[in-house]
């Protein structure tokens, strides 16, 4: 009864959630007509003038497109969540992080400032790896979310570069801005590293080889997750940022050569992956990596109907994929198992999510009168019409899609047709609330499939306007007649009938050949996470090894050639003895102090060490009070005084020490020369600063401010108390902890 009523207030949460994403939607669809007519809404609010970021929104054809995709998917993910999950307490922090998704990755998709765009870009990271590692208690689900933030996280670091380069050439930060500047930043020397920087961050969200390893090992996540992942969010980004900055990096030989080339081979490497995986999931999540492969390949183009291809198969690869994943979903829910080969026969116990798998993978695999058949034929005559590569681009598409119409095949006859097979639980349908998100998208793919004409004016052709103002006529249609398009969707079919009809034999040949493979790139993901912990352990031997005499030696010698080699190659002072003024009883004090400093050298025994040294201090001490600076003269008396006192008690109270091997010669020597290296470079900094015009500005606003503003006469205790009075606590509140526990220590040792 618990849980029941456990699964029933689940339920409830989840049902209730997906209001979020249909108002959203809702809102979207209100904004259609005037975006579809050319209408851009903007907001523009300061956020960082000092660097000029302002927090800009743009919603057109393009955002819109993306923003409706992300919303309607992320509605019958929501709801298809309510029932999918058990009853666990951990449901509620799924929503929240669920919908935190959804709304970082809209964030990119309106943005219109490349620096706030990368703020909602790492929102999607840091958000997803808490999604697909949401079953922490799995060893497999750690790693894999791991491996997708560093992976793209990295990529992230390498896109920030990118847009900083990007700023930097158009003095701007806003797309709206950056965009009027197309032809300088081409022409301009960094644009090949901005190239790759940005290349860098869209690769590695999207799954381009070679970074495509990770997406499959994201698996683990739930199943919703998966769906909107794939479908909508995460590495849909990749594509977005490939679309909204191809007028402004695009249609150089760099960006084709290099996006035909990496899309085409990302493209038939997933398609061949697929046909050779058994667990469903694995199988959508390499079709996945070959549909962004192909989107990555057509966004490399720079002609319409290439451009058109692009985001007439986002939206059809959308409906499918999300469709198709809460398909397998069900049936790993109700039959206890997604693995295709123990399963068959379901058709009699599910047919509403037969219905649904149907109308998903004719749309996947381009049957006519889907919409998927419509998205196939534009993007042959886009392949066609490609400015570098057409023929490798054809044939990339050709032999990709081939390999889905077969894995559409799979994926329909294999689970639902032929004999029914034992499976972990009896197989029944799903309730409405899971079945109702793939049954309504697979149909959109037949409705959209009719009336292609419809979708492409509202749409699609908005989307392509956005980034490619074009003259030339876009049009969606069923039939355009007999010509090279159609003649290469017949090809397609009969190559999916083989890959079919083969699919035994041919997984053999790609199994093996996978096996005879030397390099692997997960492999070499692994290799480099372990050299990073190795480098770690050897620095931490070396650098961190106990030793405090080690400590200081590596921080000193870090300032010597940090601070000093830069000194010494690039400063040329007009002279150190410019305002140097010393009178004969500064000399004085001056000679003590170096006295006591070789008493405290030289000294055998370590009482005289710390008395001499106090005696250090002292001349300090009174150096300041000399050159007028009594608080400062003070503090460092009081400060050598207690040190001497504590140290000195310490010492007394030591238990007798076991004879030390004496230094040798050569660490003395080391020693010496550090201590006359930093000395040496202290005093030519106190120097240098001593004969620089200093600027007075900050000088002259505490003489003007501390009395009238904090009411002290005091400059430097004003400056402690008012002016830097968080810091003064912060350094206060570091002093106090260190004494808790120091005290907290002893106390333990007294226990002991």
């Amino acid at each position: 009864m618990v849980m029941a009523a456990d699964k029933a207030k689940s339920s409830k949460i989840g049902r209730a959630s997906s209001i979020i994403p249909f108002g959203l939607f809702a809102t979207l669809i209100y904004l259609l007509p005037q975006v579809a007519a050319g209408t851009v809404y903007r907001i523009q609010l300061d956020w960082i003038p000092s660097l000029g970021i302002t927090l800009s929104v743009a919603i057109d054809g393009l955002s819109l497109l993306f923003a409706l995709i992300i919303c309607g998917v992320g509605f019958f993910v929501s709801l298809y969540a309510a029932d999918y999950l058990p009853a666990k307490a951990e449901t509620g922090k799924f929503y929240i992080y669920l919908h935190g998704f959804l709304l970082a990755m809209l964030g990119l998709v309106v943005a219109d400032n490349i620096l706030v765009m990368f703020v909602f870009w790492e929102l999607t990271t840091l958000i997803s790896y808490l999604l697909i590692g949401f079953e922490c208690q799995l060893e497999s689900a750690r790693q894999n979310a791991r491996q997708a933030l560093l992976v793209t996280g990295a990529g992230g670091l390498a896109l920030l570069v990118g847009f900083l380069l990007l700023g930097n050439i158009a003095n701007s930060y806003d797309l709206s801005q950056i965009s009027l500047q197309s032809g300088i930043i081409k022409a301009d020397p960094l644009y090949l590293a901005v190239l790759v920087m940005v290349f860098g961050g869209s690769f590695t969200k999207s799954a381009q080889f070679p970074f495509h390893f990770w997406l499959p090992n994201a698996m683990t996540a739930p199943t919703p997750i998966s769906a909107f992942l794939h479908s909508a969010t995460m590495v849909k980004a990749g594509i977005y940022l490939l679309a909204r900055l191809h007028p402004i990096l695009g249609g150089t030989h760099a960006w084709m050569g290099t996006l035909v080339v990496v899309g085409g081979i990302t493209a038939l490497l997933g398609s061949v992956l697929a046909i050779n995986a058994s667990d469903l999931k694995r199988i959508l999540a390499f079709t996945t990596i070959m549909a962004l492969g192909i989107l990555t390949m057509f966004l490399g183009g720079k002609t319409t109907p290439a451009l058109t291809a692009a985001m007439t198969f986002l939206m059809v690869h959308s409906l499918y994929k999300c469709s198709l994943f809460l398909v397998v979903g069900i049936i790993d829910h109700q039959a206890g198992t997604r693995m295709m080969d123990r399963l068959g026969g379901l058709l009699k116990s599910m047919p509403i999510t037969a219905f649904a798998a149907a109308t998903a993978t004719l749309s996947m695999a381009g049957f006519p009168l889907f919409f998927g058949f419509i998205g196939k034929e534009i993007m042959y005559k886009g392949a066609l019409t490609e400015d570098m590569f057409p023929v490798f681009a054809t044939t990339a598409a050709l032999l990709a899609n081939s390999l889905m119409a077969a894995v559409a095949a799979l994926l329909t006859i294999k689970p639902f047709l032929g004999a029914a097979r034992s499976t972990p639980l009896l197989p029944r349908e799903a309730p409405w609330t899971m079945w109702l998100g793939p049954v309504f998208l697979g149909g959109l793919g037949l409705i959209f499939g009719i009336v292609p004409d419809w979708i492409g004016r509202w749409l699609i052709e908005p989307a392509v306007r956005a980034f490619h103002p074009s003259m030339e006529d876009i049009q969606l249609k069923l039939f355009h007649g007999i010509n090279e398009p159609l003649l290469l969707s017949i090809l397609t079919f009969s190559l999916g009938i083989v890959f079919y009809l083969l699919n035994q034999p041919l997984r053999q040949v790609i199994g093996h050949t996978l096996q005879k493979i030397p390099i692997r790139f997960e492999t070499i993901y692994t290799g480099g996470l372990d050299s990073i912990a190795t480098i770690a352990k050897i620095q931490t031997r070396l650098l961190q090894n106990g030793s405090l005499h080690r400590y200081l030696s590596v921080i000193i010698g870090a300032v010597i050639l940090g601070v000093g080699l830069p000194f010494v190659l690039c400063y040329t002072p007009p002279g150190f003895m410019k305002n140097f003024d010393a009178s004969l009883p500064g000399m004085l004090l001056s000679g003590i102090i170096a006295a006591a400093v070789i008493v405290v050298v030289r000294a055998k025994s370590r009482l005289l060490a710390i008395s001499s040294l106090g005696v250090v201090g002292a001349g300090i001490a009174m150096l300041f009070l000399m050159y007028g600076a009594p608080d400062v003269a003070l503090t460092q008396l009081l400060v050598e005084t207690l040190t001497v006192i504590v140290v000195s008690l310490i010492l007394l109270r030591l238990p007798k020490l076991k004879a030390r091997q004496p230094m040798p010669s050569t660490g003395k020597l080391w020693n010496g020369l550090l201590a006359l290296a930093i000395g040496t470079l202290i005093t030519a900094l106190i120097l240098a600063v001593n004969q620089t015009e200093l600027n007075r500005a900050v000088t002259d606003f505490f003489e003007a401010n501390s009395y009238i503003a904090a009411h002290g006469r005091n400059i430097v205790n004003v400056i402690l108390v008012d002016f830097r009075s968080f810091d003064t606590l912060g350094e206060i509140t570091v002093v106090a902890l260190a004494g808790l526990a120091g005290y907290a220590l002893i106390q333990k040792r007294k226990v002991e």
